[in-house]
């Protein structure tokens, strides 16, 4: 099987759409943060290749899903966001019953997609609120059950255009965390005391991966994905913009229980605030800023650390500039 090559032959017009000074808060769950210079909506995985490939060398790049998981700085980006979830959409099932996923598809989708094909063990991507990008980044997971668990291989784009398949063995992968093996290609930073503040040129991202999923039963596998979406609703603030557990919990303990422990919940700076449904989660209450959520980020983490000894390594990914009146 072969991912390298679009399905379609790459002619050398652009169809997508590029626009300039952009609101990334439209762009990211939190409903927050600057402007991004220029961003560009590629049609499919062969005009985002073209499009790569008219970029100057220096230009940053940076590609976003649903921006679940991305907090943007209220001074902006930058360069060019590519915005991937409404472009890289393709599903397919393989020849030898695994499954081609872009990285623009939705969690939902392709657990749903898993299930009406009758295999088994993608039902807790319904339970993930972002696109296969963002999880093969991060080694997203919910309930037990993490992404690069179920991933035969994985296909990549260079900054220059060009595609390359990797095998799992190409990566250290862990809880929350993927980094190629080679020297000098960013997909991860660990800095705890830093909210994952990440360098705005990405040199390799995901585009795609194959999965491999165990033959199941597809009326089953619905009615799982119904009971963690419930259970999801049940017990996440989702009737407030957020980003998702904004802390990795550590071992053998939950981020959650140790916020709650700090008496943190209900903590607010701003128009941001930890949620009182959920102690891990942060919600835009109206009007917060990007520097709100990012203090009341850092405030969390030091309270936890000075009454408990145990440093809160973030989840979310904070890229961009500080706005020019930030202290």
């Amino acid at each position: 099987m072969n991912m390298i090559e679009p399905a379609h032959f790459i002619t050398e017009k652009l169809r997508g759409t590029l626009r300039s000074n952009v609101p990334m808060c439209q762009h990211t769950s939190w409903r927050a943060g600057g402007y991004a210079e220029r961003v560009y909506q590629p049609t499919d995985l062969a005009d985002l290749i073209v499009f790569l490939r008219t970029l100057p060398a220096d230009e940053p790049v940076v590609a976003v899903g649903l921006g679940s998981n991305l907090l943007v700085r209220d001074g902006g980006l930058r360069g060019t966001v590519l915005l991937l979830h409404a472009a890289l959409t393709e599903m397919r099932i393989e020849a030898d019953g695994s499954i081609y996923v872009q990285a623009g598809v939705s969690g939902a989708k392709l657990a749903r997609f898993a299930a009406k094909h009758n295999l088994k063990g993608a039902e807790f991507f319904a339970g993930i609120p972002g696109t296969l990008g963002g999880m093969l980044a991060m080694n997203a997971g919910c309930y037990g059950s993490e992404t690069w668990n179920v991933v035969a291989n994985a296909q990549t784009i260079m900054r220059s255009g060009k595609l390359l398949e990797r095998e799992p063995d190409d990566y250290e992968i862990g809880y929350r965390h993927v980094a190629l093996r080679k020297k000098g290609i960013y997909l991860e930073h660990d800095d705890a005391r830093i909210p994952n503040s990440l360098p705005f040129h990405q040199e390799e991202f995901f585009v795609g991966a194959r999965l491999r999923l165990p033959a199941g039963d597809g009326e089953v596998a619905r009615r799982e994905i119904k009971a963690l979406l419930s259970k999801r609703i049940a017990s996440q603030p989702l009737n407030l913009p957020n980003a998702g557990s904004v802390f990795r919990n550590p071992p053998n303990d939950y981020a959650a229980r140790l916020i709650e422990q700090c008496g943190l919940k209900n903590l607010q700076i701003g128009g941001a605030r930890v949620s009182e449904q959920h102690a891990n989660f942060i919600v835009n209450v109206g009007g917060a800023t990007a520097a709100d959520i990012e203090n009341l980020i850092s405030e969390v983490q030091a309270s936890v650390q000075h009454k408990t000894g145990i440093c809160l390594h973030p989840e979310v990914r904070i890229i961009g500039e500080y706005a020019r009146n930030h202290e």
